[in-house]
């Protein structure tokens, strides 16, 4: 098959590799009919996930048709078609219990695209099948069934869940990206006051305003705005860069909350002289997925229009445009790359 293959920091290529096949009596071989790429593939590809070994097919998002199972998956069959979750869960141990799956001890967790091979290729051994994958409805488009992988639940685990967003509150959004405008409409589900959106690019902050920022500034302005009030009650902090992290403690008001959305590959200051005395809570946190069935619901239905987070479709075998693309991002507006088969 083909795949995108990760060779080391800023060198990743298209390449012909080894069909995968079932490992696992509990695997899933999925024929990937929708990938995309996601800005924690560009942070391996920056080298700050040095875990992420030479050799590995990047990608974590996908939907696609079952072809192949192992003897103990009995939910699925081929020719299903499912979305394949960003986050594996063995289902038994402690932390899947709990639905915590992204903190699975017995082999799961974040491991597509990052421990083993991932979703950027045209076939996919997808471990735990059981519990890592839901069947996609008709009704739902592929391009808009793949966000619900990572970047929807994401937003809504680790940005508006954890960030106690409620009704009357402001809330800010800091970075435009997808994952920050995914947190965008969810977070408008809950009947906030006002959703501010803050991001240093004018193309992004154009795509704020679309998908329903009542602000889309700059962070000078940001502050600005805030400054004649308590600032904000939740923060959500979807840019990963530092910067974004030390804005965000300057922006929550006291009582607030920081909810820390973005990959981190390197240090960030906390200003503890400055936030000890604010009663503020910072959350952090894996993504779960526990929630994609009620997020499919939503979208199924009408409830939350997604359409907006996807700018551009590709074939599968342009992924390394698609990475090119999205990189730009920044300057040409370009959000959701999603690649069909």
């Amino acid at each position: 098959m083909r795949a995108l293959v990760y060779h080391g920091p800023g060198q990743r290529s298209w390449d012909t590799v080894t069909d995968p096949a079932i490992e696992e009596p509990g695997d899933a071989i999925v024929r990937v009919d929708a990938t995309t790429v996601c800005g924690s593939d560009l942070r391996i590809l920056r080298g700050d996930l040095p875990e992420v070994k030479p050799g590995t097919v990047l990608g974590h998002e996908a939907v696609g048709e079952v072809v192949e199972v192992g003897p103990d998956v009995e939910r699925l069959r081929p020719g299903h078609q499912v979305i394949v979750s960003a986050v594996s869960a063995c289902g038994r141990c402690r932390a899947c219990r709990n639905t915590a799956f992204g903190q699975c001890n017995r082999g799961g967790g974040w491991i597509l695209g990052n421990r083993i091979n991932g979703t950027q290729a045209e076939l996919v051994r997808v471990p735990f099948a059981e519990h890592s994958t839901h069947r996609r409805p008709a009704s739902v488009p592929l391009a808009e069934a793949v966000l619900l992988s990572d970047v929807l639940p994401t937003a809504y685990e680790v940005g508006v869940r954890n960030g106690h967003v409620s009704p009357g509150d402001t809330v800010v959004v800091v970075g435009a990206g997808p994952i920050g405008l995914a947190s965008v409409l969810v977070a408008r589900l809950y009947s906030p006051r006002r959703i501010m959106v803050v991001d240093l690019s004018t193309a992004r902050l154009e795509a704020a305003a679309r998908v329903g920022g009542d602000t889309a500034v700059l962070p000078g302005k940001l502050i600005a705005d805030l400054a004649e009030g308590p600032g904000a009650d939740v923060v959500i902090e979807a840019s990963g860069e530092p910067d974004g992290f030390v804005l965000s403690t300057r922006a929550v008001r006291s009582g607030g909350h920081i909810a820390t959305i973005g990959v981190h590959g390197r240090p960030a200051t906390l200003h503890l002289e400055s936030l000890w005395h604010k009663n503020v809570t910072i959350s952090t946190g894996q993504v779960d997925t526990s929630s994609v069935p009620w997020l499919l619901g939503m979208v199924r239905y009408g409830d939350l229009g997604v359409s907006g987070l996807v700018t551009d479709t590709l074939p599968l075998d342009r992924t390394e445009d698609a990475y090119e693309a999205f990189a730009q991002g920044t300057v040409t507006g370009a959000l959701k790359i999603v690649l069909l088969r």
